[in-house]
């Protein structure tokens, strides 16, 4: 397992980690549905109570934040881990992507549906340059059966949303290329890496009629490994949080398989990068609750926006 520093514990299904200019991590608390801060000392404030189920976060060009919420989930413990189940709560009607403001505590939501077509779990989203968004709707999942996911690409300020890729199977992380032209999604249940390269934002042609989705397979992984969210680094490689195996899968560009730095929590849910250098990784291990720091050989990617 890899070397690392716990920076909180007792977080309920954390996800979505931000790193801030300050030394803070921005985060969601699913289960307790808030988004949290953890101080770089690692003092643990709630900076805003939500509804649903928040479960990406994401830094605007307005220096607000974003929010994929899944419209709420059902949670287990299984072997002193807590796991989410499936199932919907009581009273789910959608999902949905909403704007939060930080200093006065307003709160907006942008979208609902993509055309006539209710969202169903908003997962995960990364901003471009252009101040538009690209986010991952995950769709539910059933005792019996599942809803299909898809990918979407949609504006801050709420006045369009587009379906780049559908249907996806349980699709989680979403990232960009260094250069922004192409978007990586990873597929939870089958454990495979897409990229869908854009012709323009929010456009990918596509690839391959093989898949249904459309596009271009980078990697899937051997055995039960199931993917979760991602980020990119300054040299392309894309590292995902991998379930079950419990680590962080770095994956190259091209689709090798660099490294798997382990966590030592099956639900590892996500990473990003922070720190001076963007050289320190932080992970959400959810099964855990806890939030942790590692010393990465990797340069983290800078985002589009950042607080």
């Amino acid at each position: 397992m890899s070397d690392h520093t716990i920076l909180a514990e007792g977080l309920h299904f954390p996800e979505g980690p931000v790193a801030c200019s300050d030394g803070s991590v921005l985060l969601v608390e699913i289960q307790r549905r808030t988004i949290t801060k953890v101080a770089a000392g690692g003092a643990v404030s709630i900076v805003a109570e939500l509804d649903g189920g928040p479960n990406g976060l994401a830094v605007g060009p307005d220096d607000c934040l974003y929010i994929c919420n899944n419209g709420g989930f059902l949670f287990q413990e299984i072997e002193g881990l807590n796991r989410v189940k499936p199932g919907v709560p009581e009273g789910y009607a959608g999902g949905w992507i909403e704007r939060l403001d930080p200093t006065t505590g307003e709160r907006k939501v942008l979208y609902t549906h993509c055309g006539e077509h209710r969202l169903v779990g908003p997962n995960d989203l990364v901003f471009d340059r252009l101040g538009g968004f690209y986010f991952t709707d995950f769709g539910k999942l059933y005792p019996r059966h599942r809803m299909n996911g898809g990918l979407y690409y949609a504006l801050a300020d709420g006045s369009r949303i587009v379906e780049v890729a559908y249907p996806l199977l349980m699709p989680n992380g979403v990232g960009l290329s260094p250069d922004g032209g192409t978007v990586y999604v990873a597929e939870t249940e089958g454990g495979r890496l897409w990229a869908f390269d854009l012709r323009e934002p929010g456009l990918a042609p596509r690839h391959s009629n093989l898949a249904p989705h459309g596009g271009r397979l980078v990697c899937g992984l051997p055995g039960h490994q199931r993917l979760d969210s991602l980020a990119v680094d300054a040299a392309g490689n894309i590292h995902v949080a991998t379930l079950s195996t419990g680590c962080i899968t770095v994956i190259s560009p091209a689709g090798a398989m660099l490294e798997q730095i382990m966590t030592g929590d099956p639900m590892t849910t996500n990473v990003c990068f922070g720190g001076p250098d963007r050289r320190t990784a932080y992970a959400t291990l959810s099964g855990r609750g806890q939030l942790i720091a590692m010393a990465s050989n990797y340069t983290g990617l800078a985002l589009a926006w950042e607080v």
